[in-house]
């Protein structure tokens, strides 16, 4: 059965909103929103008053995790302290209530008895807190998985920063002082990923709701704190409760557009075997590649 994905040209807050409402769903209980809170120096991120409407409509709480990487790559995100600074800076706290998932552990651990990589992801504990979560992701490039869009968020996005390192090395270490490309190809990494996201879309299962947004196309990632300017011009907002459908969707309506910029991007894609996240999804069961678009 073909999945419903739900699409948009006209890029608004107020769109954000009507494409949730498009779901025909209602998040239960205390709501889990996760966004991409933007690395220090990045400018392509997508901000709070952009996700606001959405997030003020559902009464949710704002959910990040620290990351894996480090003062090498440049980020501040990878411990506590610098991480809710900012998040105060970037204006989150301004206007939601924000948890940070793993700011204090121990770590929450999923069993993934059918993964092809994993056997367990390692989240941040305060994730149990949430009766749904609402997946708001910044579709766009990304230098390791090749894109990044809902699969993404649910697997790294929630991953405490040993789980970060477990999918980064493909299951080898969860010491992130280690070099995870040294553990993890260009298959196994992006099937680590799509088993750490069936962990969560199982926790939350059908409670759960996903929105990408293709706005400031870059191939890089907003955890990138110098990442390269978008290479296409904005497509727009999808929604669906399938997050292989929506990525899905989202890789189409780059390689159908008319953009110039689109070989760039798919390059960066394809170089990674981003799709492979895809189809691993796909391949464990808990969504299709299979969509029906339909424009609103």
């Amino acid at each position: 059965m073909k999945s419903k994905v739900y699409f948009t040209r006209t890029l608004t807050p107020e769109k954000v909103v009507e494409a949730y409402e498009k779901l025909g769903i209602t998040l239960p209980g205390k709501i889990a929103v996760k966004v991409h809170s933007g690395e220090k120096g990045n400018q392509n991120y997508l901000t709070p008053e952009f996700w606001k409407p959405m997030v003020d409509k559902l009464n949710g709480t704002i959910v990040e995790c620290n990351t894996a990487y480090g003062d090498a790559a440049g980020g501040v995100r990878d411990n506590t302290e610098s991480h809710w600074k900012l998040l105060e800076e970037h204006g989150w706290t301004k206007y939601f209530p924000v948890d940070l998932m793993d700011a204090e552990g121990p770590d929450v651990i999923w069993n993934i008895p059918n993964g092809k990589v994993l056997k367990e992801n390692h989240l941040g504990k305060n994730i149990e807190n949430y009766d749904s979560m609402l997946v708001l992701a910044h579709f766009k490039g990304h230098p390791m998985g090749g894109y990044g869009g809902a699969l993404k968020q649910l697997s790294i996005g929630c991953a405490s920063r040993a789980g970060k390192a477990l999918i980064h090395s493909a299951g080898v270490t969860d010491d992130r002082s280690e070099t995870w490309q040294k553990h993890a190809s260009s298959t196994v990494f992006p099937e680590a990923m799509a088993d750490a996201a069936e962990s969560v879309v199982e926790h939350f299962k059908g409670k759960i709701a996903f929105i990408n947004v293709m706005k400031n196309l870059s191939v890089d990632c907003d955890c990138c704190q110098v990442a390269e300017d978008p290479c296409m011009r904005d497509i727009g907002i999808l929604s669906s409760l399938d997050p292989v459908a929506i990525d899905q969707a989202c890789i189409d309506l780059v390689m159908n557009s008319n953009d110039p910029g689109k070989e760039h991007f798919m390059e960066r894609v394809n170089s990674r075997n981003g799709i492979h996240t895809i189809e691993a999804a796909a391949d464990l069961g808990y969504g299709t590649r299979e969509y029906e678009l339909i424009e609103f």
